[in-house]
């Protein structure tokens, strides 16, 4: 029982800047984020999302979408690419903010 007990604190305490790819926000204030090999969805303040915002680390990609500026490593086809393997996970980027996300890679 110890064992799952730690595996939801390792969900429930991850980090924002290091751990999350990108996340979404629907419409009723969930927040759903994406790591490497996990989803959460939390119900998070809109002071601290706009904070999250504001820090630079995560840029809009589309309307409902951020992508962490330092995990991605590409804009490939209208897709920001988090890494080279095939299984990557893909976040579809408007061409609106396509040039602005490259600027801020290279």
């Amino acid at each position: 029982m110890n064992v799952a007990r730690e595996d939801r604190n390792v969900y429930e305490n991850f980090e924002i800047d290091t751990d999350i790819l990108y996340f979404k926000v629907s419409r009723l204030g969930l927040v759903s984020f994406h790591g490497r090999n996990y989803n959460i969805k939390k119900s998070v303040p809109s002071e601290q999302l706009n904070s999250y915002i504001a820090s630079g680390i995560f840029v809009k990609a589309n309307a409902n979408c951020y992508v962490n500026v330092r995990k991605v490593i590409a804009v490939e086809d209208g897709m920001a690419r988090f890494d080279r393997n095939s299984e990557s996970k893909l976040v579809p980027v408007s061409k609106w903010h396509q040039s602005h996300l490259r600027s801020l890679l290279s």
